[in-house]
């Protein structure tokens, strides 16, 4: 075979790779963007448009790895893997939300490293969700949600892999400094509405 056309067999080749590189470039940006808005209607209480949104995330998380499947080299990606951690975030966030069982990777249909490092991200949304409770004045639910992530965290300090396996270190160590804020965090709380009642009670004797 002539260089000619060895090149020119590779030219073909990369052009349809490039191509698909740059849909699932586009389908990931449009996966994080939908995880986005799943999470602020969350946290808004706007369950519906959030069950929507997420919805309409998880076609495209399928439909991506539909796409890659004969194509390991673009869906083990940085920016697949960045799309498929905020899509699970958004997920375990609005299964907390609604009480639901938390789903699997299998069920979200996202690689197990993604999910652990999903997993990692969504510490610190449930402190977003213990922010909302103590400003609501709720210090019981605060400390309920201080739990949750107290026992999120400890499940993933279980993972213990070296980084070419999956970047885990890195969420574990801000999960923990997440944990270490909150729980100061709930200690105020707690003390500001101790204080307080032994003040009402005080009046009240007086």
């Amino acid at each position: 075979m002539d260089i000619e056309e060895i090149v020119e067999s590779i030219r073909r080749r990369l052009d349809e790779k490039d191509a698909l590189r740059e849909e699932a470039l586009k389908t990931s940006r449009e996966i994080v963007r939908l995880s986005g808005d799943t999470v602020k209607a969350l946290h808004r209480g706007e369950v519906s448009a959030a069950r929507a949104r997420f919805a309409e995330a998880g076609k495209l998380v399928g439909k991506l790895r539909k796409r890659l499947a004969a194509h390991p080299d673009i869906y083990y990606t940085g920016y697949v893997q960045t799309a498929h951690q905020e899509f699970v975030e958004a997920a375990l966030l609005l299964s907390y939300i609604t009480g639901e069982p938390y789903p699997g990777p299998a069920e979200l249909g996202v690689p197990e490293a993604d999910y652990a490092l999903g997993l990692g991200d969504f510490v610190g949304e449930l402190r977003r969700c213990f922010l909302l409770r103590l400003l609501e004045n709720d210090v019981e639910s605060a400390e309920k949600t201080y739990r949750e992530m107290e026992r999120i965290y400890n499940a993933l300090m279980t993972l213990e892999y070296p980084k070419g396996l999956v970047n885990v270190r890195q969420k574990q160590d801000q999960a923990r400094h997440v944990l270490e804020r909150t729980l100061e965090d709930l200690t105020r709380a707690k003390l500001s509405k101790s204080l307080e009642e032994k003040l009402k009670a005080a009046v009240g004797d007086g």
